[in-house]
């Protein structure tokens, strides 16, 4: 069966939300959006490639930063409303220079920071 971007169950701006895991640890780094586009672009490059919300354009990861995802497997939830991207991850994945974009938890009713940035 040949796929087709078009058969997601993308929301009204369009988007699809897309999961980030790595391959090698199973760590999840990062939530970010596609759109149909985006969507066959990753496919085509190998080459995990957003959708930038704020300044609506597509985003391919590592482009400026060089800390790059590669595509190991695209999955399609149940709903075919959402996706997970399996990645070779190149460095940190958060803009904040952390390895993974949840490294804040709620214990006890506080914020507790996990992790801090790694060393540019």
């Amino acid at each position: 069966m040949t796929f087709d971007p078009t058969t997601l169950r993308y929301n009204d701006a369009g988007l699809i939300p897309v999961i980030a895991q790595d391959v090698a640890s199973g760590a999840v780094l990062m939530l970010a959006w596609m759109n149909g586009d985006a969507v066959a672009r990753t496919l085509e490059t190998g080459r995990v490639t957003y959708w930038s919300r704020s300044r609506q354009a597509f985003w391919v990861k590592g482009e400026t930063s060089g800390h790059v995802q590669e595509l190991v497997d695209l999955r399609i939830d149940c709903d075919r409303d959402s996706l997970l991207a399996v990645v070779r991850q190149t460095g940190p994945a958060c803009h904040t220079n952390r390895a993974v974009c949840f490294y804040t938890a709620v214990r006890d009713g506080a914020e507790v920071e996990l992790m801090a940035p790694e060393a540019p």
